[in-house]
């Protein structure tokens, strides 16, 4: 099969396509022959040498694709070779074949291409997994979304609103501010233009904000703190400012707040079995009325995936970038 390559970490550049073995479907397990992947940014982590993978996961970038079942282990039940999924993968997306348990299988919803299949599992594992189960948003709570306009942000937003939350979101640019209105967040604030904790306590007549979905990190982490409603949590799921802070713990005492976050990768396959059966009961059929889309901003071919990810360091993303794969 054909995949991509990287022989040493370092720029996008240093991506290659070449020719090597296709991956052996084992118990629990299928074989999917892959038609999108989605680019995420841990890719480009694991790239640049900073995200490497688990230790039996397959070194091949890539956390989501879609496709045809080519393949079915022993002990396999639920799916059936000629199946079209989209799943959520431990490594080895970026390639024309690749090996995923079988639990973090879900069917392509019904209405979705499949290069639009490929933009939803690493998002909506994620997002799922962090503001419903860790963070337990609830109908009427208030959710704010730091990135509003990237592939998780759009994700965050449409969940939540679909959902029943109040949702607020930053942004750096007008564009991004217009995409994160159309998708339903009732307050977006342009962080280059104004402090989005201030604009939050005005909006909210002091309260603050029940939970708050984070990649930022650096100083977010204390204007997060500022922010937080009586009892609410805030969740990290990564750092791009930086993991360090000097915070004041008194409003974490005094408003009784939760402070966490996760990684999606390391977790059990059974733990993201669960999350895929959580997804396929509440936010699937979301999906397929319409309620939920994912917004994808391009398309490049497996080839040209240096480019993808130069687009995705570029900080410009209006949604989510995919790699065709096969015709």
């Amino acid at each position: 099969m054909k995949y991509i390559e990287v022989k040493q970490p370092g720029d996008a550049t240093g991506m290659h396509l070449v020719e090597g073995a296709a991956p052996v479907v084992g118990a629990g397990e299928v074989l999917i022959s892959v038609a999108y992947a989605g680019v995420n940014r841990p890719d480009v982590l694991q790239r640049l040498g900073l995200y490497p993978p688990p230790v039996d996961a397959s070194p091949v970038l890539g956390l989501e694709v879609s496709g045809e079942i080519a393949a079915v282990g022993e002990g396999v039940a639920r799916w059936q070779v000629g199946d079209r999924v989209c799943a959520l993968v431990n490594g080895g997306g970026y390639a024309e074949q690749v090996v995923v348990p079988a639990g973090q299988c879900l069917p392509v919803p019904e209405g979705l291409s499949m290069a639009e299949a490929a933009a939803l599992p690493e998002t909506c594992f994620t997002v799922w997994s962090n503001v419903f189960d860790r963070a337990g948003l609830e109908l009427g709570e208030s959710l704010m979304v730091h990135a509003g306009a990237g592939g998780i942000g759009t994700t965050a937003i449409q969940m939540g609103v679909a959902l029943g939350a109040k949702v607020f979101a930053t942004v750096g640019s007008q564009d991004k501010a217009e995409l994160c209105r159309s998708l339903g967040a009732e307050l977006v604030i342009n962080y280059c233009e104004q402090d989005f904790v201030d604009v939050v306590m005005a909006h909210t007549a002091g309260r603050g904000v029940d939970v708050t979905l984070d990649i930022v990190g650096g100083d977010y982490i204390q204007r997060n703190i500022d922010m937080a409603a009586i009892e609410g949590r805030v969740v990290n799921i990564a750092f791009l400012q930086g993991a360090k802070a000097e915070i004041n713990c008194m409003p974490v005492m005094l408003k009784r707040l939760v402070l966490t976050g996760s990684t999606l990768r390391p977790q059990s396959t059974q733990a993201k079995a669960l999350i895929a059966s959580r997804l396929q009961e509440t936010v699937w059929p979301l999906i397929e009325s319409g309620r939920i889309k994912p917004v994808m901003a391009a398309e490049f071919d497996l080839a040209d995936v240096a480019e993808a990810h130069q687009l995705m360091e570029s900080n410009q993303l209006l949604g989510k970038v995919v790699l065709k794969v096969s015709q």
